[in-house]
């Protein structure tokens, strides 16, 4: 099932424990700017999950914020990835970053991805 467009359905996200454990167990890693992702191929779509931690920011506000910040990010950036891959986000920068700088590190790892 393929979804074009900029959109970020349902089916385009990562959820369940067996899911995020595989990920997690099987997945590789790079780091990206403000940004540390973990990923491994797919099946049929491409799908996201972002983390931003609680140690970092202790307000909901502040995690939320950034976690629409990548997501966004990512949705007008997804035609970069020519496979369906499993990509988990995790925020590490200790301050809020603008969007701008967001957008490139997210860029920046999804072209890493495709050039793995």
């Amino acid at each position: 099932m393929s979804v074009s467009g900029h959109t970020l359905p349902k089916c385009e996200r990562l959820s369940g424990q067996k899911a995020t454990a595989t990920l997690l167990r099987e997945g590789r890693y790079v780091n990206a700017g403000c940004l540390r992702l973990c990923w491994k191929e797919g099946e049929d779509v491409s799908r996201i999950m972002v983390s931003v931690p609680k140690k970092l920011f202790k307000r909901a506000v502040k995690r939320n914020l950034l976690k629409r910040r990548i997501r966004e990010s990512y949705r007008l950036q997804k035609d970069l990835l020519g496979k369906p891959v499993d990509i988990l986000f995790i925020y590490t920068s200790p301050e809020v970053m603008p969007s701008e700088t967001i957008f490139k590190a997210v860029g920046e790892g999804l072209r890493h991805i495709v050039d793995r």
